[in-house]
C-alpha cells in the first residue's frame, strides 16, 4: 500500500470508558501500519457523520489538500435502553456513514458498537478482548487497498 496513509478518526465520547478502549485499539493498528491520523472527538454517534460531512465539504479528502485524508474510522457505542432511541441512533448513524462513504468513494471503518448491554460493549471494545477499534482500522485500510488497486488497473 502506498504511504503515507492519513486517516481521520472520529470518536463519539458518550460512553467514554468504552471509546477509550476503541481508540486505543485503533491507534495501535494505525501505528503498526505506519499510518498517520487525526482524531476528532464528538459527543456521540449521531454527531460522527455530521463532522465527517464537514470534513468532506472542506475538501479534506481531496488529494489537493495539504494533508488529505485517505479514509475515515468512526468509533463509538450505542447501548440499547428502555426506549426506541437506540434504533434511531444506531440506524441513522450507520446509514449516514455509509451514504458519505459511497457518495465520496472514501474508505470507511465503522467501529460504532451497537449492543444490548454495557458488558457486551466492554468485551467488544477492549484491546485484550474483541478489539473492534483495530477491526475498524483494518476494514478501512483493506478498502483503501482495493480502491488503490482498482485505480492502478484503470490506468
Amino acid at each position: 500500500m502506498k504511504n503515507p496513509i492519513h486517516i481521520l478518526v472520529v470518536e463519539g465520547r458518550f460512553y467514554h470508558h468504552i471509546s477509550d478502549q476503541l481508540i486505543a485499539g485503533a491507534e495501535m493498528a494505525l501505528r503498526e501500519q505506519g499510518a498517520t491520523w487525526e482524531t476528532v472527538m464528538v459527543p456521540g454517534a449521531l454527531e460522527i457523520p455530521q463532522v465527517l460531512s464537514a470534513a468532506f465539504r472542506a475538501g479534506l479528502f481531496n488529494d489537493a489538500a495539504p494533508t488529505p485524508f485517505h479514509g475515515f474510522v468512526a468509533l463509538g457505542c450505542v447501548i440499547r435502553g428502555e426506549t426506541s432511541h437506540y434504533d434511531i441512533v444506531a440506524g441513522e448513524s450507520a446509514r449516514a456513514l455509509m451514504d458519505l462513504s459511497i457518495a465520496h468513494g472514501i474508505p470507511l471503518g465503522n467501529g460504532i458498537l451497537t449492543v444490548e448491554t454495557e458488558e457486551q460493549a466492554i468485551a467488544r471494545a477492549s484491546v485484550s478482548g474483541k478489539n473492534k477499534g483495530r477491526d475498524a482500522v483494518e476494514a478501512c485500510l483493506e478498502v483503501l487497498r482495493h480502491k488503490r488497486d482498482f485505480a492502478k488497473r484503470a490506468n
